[in-house]
Order: structure tokens, then C-alpha cells, then sequence
């Protein structure tokens, strides 16, 4: 089977569906997936009109990490060649993070690796009762930080919890992650399409501009230095949204009961 459509984007209504599809390779990340993942979250930046992301993949399992069978060992690329490979991938979570759509993952089987990786980019996780994640670099020699696994694993679910995982390799099931608050919910995959299309057009109903500065500025509460620093922000988003026009058609909407009709405004 070939890489053709390796990367399927649907793009209706303000939603982008976009379904990793490699299933023949577990969805397991090739240097042709990585670019087209890569490309598409970085151009997102500036395109207003795609407001929020469905993140979701071809067959039973998320995706599988690297694919080892496409790489080259790292003694044999060298170290700049090295990092620029890691730089490839771990610039998909940047981007991931730092586009102003809200991503919605959802979840099935194996999340492993660069997977796992993936998954914590997203903003809202939806996951089977078979999904399951680890950080497989370590079991390949590597270390078990890599590809902002260990920047959001512990901020998620606290330092404990974040170096079990991560020292060890050992897989996080469903329903741990749902205990520890990674998962919002725990379905069967056509409930979870369901639920995540449902969360989509709720976030729809938001402002365009309220909803990319609530992205913005849940990324930059977490590391904010004080409380005053995080209500400093606040206050500043609160006043630039005031100068909106969707502001004031939000407002008419929500007081005459009907959906709003934005207009970037």
C-alpha cells in the first residue's frame, strides 16, 4: 500500500476533520506523515476560517510512534542530521499548541511514542476503552522526554504520576487516564465522533476571537508566574474581545435566544 492521502483534511462549516492515514503501519509516523502534519498545523495560523480541529485516525490504533522501518539509525545521520529529524517531528506539537484552533483528539488503541505525543498536544482528548498511551522512546534506548511529552505529561497529572510513565515506559490505560483527567470522556469510537463533532459546534456558538484568545490564554496561564499575572491577561483579552462586533452580536444572540451570525469582526 502507498503514502497516497496520507494525511485526509475535511474542512466544513468552520471544522476541520483531519485523520492520519497510515492503518497498513498503525498510523506509525514516516517522514511523509510528519511533513504533512507538520505543514498543515503551521498554516493554520492565519486561516480564520477553519475555527476548530477534529484530530482522528484510519483504523484501530491512533498511531504507533515513529516508524522505526523508515528511520535511519543515529549513528549513521550524525548529529545535525539527527536533530533535524527531531525538529521534523517535535514541530508538530509546536505548532499543535500554538495554532489558535482548539484541537479535539479522539482516541483509539495504541498512542505510543510520537502518539502519545500527539495526544497530549490536543486540547480535548476523547478516547475507546481500548486506547492506550506510553512513552516508548525509552524502551528503544532513547529517553522517555521527547516531543513535549515531558513538558505536559506533569502539568496534566502532577510529577508523580508523569515519572512513573516516563521512566518506565509502561502503558497508561483508558480508565487511569480518565481518573488522572487526560481523558474527557471514555466511549465507543462512533459515540466519540459524535461527542467530538457535539464539542466542535458548541465552541462554534463562541466568538471567533473569544475562542482563539481562551486557547491562548489557557497556554499561557499554565505557565504564568502568579495569579496577577494570569488576571493581568484576562483582563486585557476581556477588553480587546468588548471591541468586537461579534461581541455585540453575541450579546444580541444570547438576549433574543437565536444563534449568533459572526463575522470576524
Amino acid at each position: 500500500m502507498t503514502d497516497d492521502n496520507i494525511l485526509q483534511v475535511e474542512e466544513a462549516g468552520g471544522i476541520a476533520r483531519v485523520t492520519l492515514n497510515r492503518p497498513h503501519r498503525l498510523n506509525a509516523l514516516n517522514p511523509a506523515l510528519a511533513t504533512a502534519l507538520r505543514e498543515y498545523f503551521q498554516g493554520l495560523q492565519r486561516r480564520l476560517a477553519v475555527r476548530v480541529v477534529i484530530l482522528q485516525a484510519a483504523g484501530a490504533q491512533f498511531c504507533a510512534g515513529l516508524d522505526l522501518k523508515e528511520q535511519e539509525p543515529g549513528d549513521a545521520l550524525g548529529t545535525e542530521a539527527m536533530m533535524a529529524v527531531q525538529h521534523s517531528i517535535r514541530d508538530i506539537m509546536i505548532a499543535m499548541r500554538r495554532c489558535p484552533q482548539p484541537v479535539i483528539g479522539v482516541i483509539q488503541g495504541a498512542a505510543s511514542g510520537g502518539g502519545f505525543a500527539l495526544a497530549l498536544a490536543c486540547d480535548v482528548r476523547l478516547a475507546t476503552p481500548d486506547a492506550r498511551m506510553n512513552a516508548s522512546f525509552i524502551r528503544i534506548g532513547l529517553t522517555g522526554c521527547d516531543m513535549g511529552v515531558s513538558y505536559f505529561l506533569p502539568r496534566m497529572v502532577g510529577s508523580s504520576v508523569a515519572a512513573e510513565y516516563l521512566l518506565t515506559g509502561r502503558f497508561m490505560n483508558a480508565q487511569r487516564a480518565l481518573g488522572l483527567g487526560l481523558f474527557s470522556q471514555v466511549a465507543p469510537l462512533d459515540e466519540l465522533q459524535r461527542e467530538a463533532q457535539s464539542l466542535a459546534e458548541d465552541m462554534l456558538r463562541n466568538t471567533p476571537l473569544g475562542l482563539r484568545l481562551t486557547k491562548e490564554g489557557l497556554g499561557h496561564a499554565i505557565d504564568a508566574g502568579s495569579l496577577e499575572a494570569v488576571i493581568a491577561m484576562e483582563d486585557r483579552q476581556q477588553v480587546l474581545c468588548t471591541q468586537s462586533g461579534d461581541f455585540r452580536e453575541g450579546m444580541a444572540a444570547f438576549l433574543e435566544k437565536r444563534a449568533p451570525v459572526y463575522r470576524n469582526t
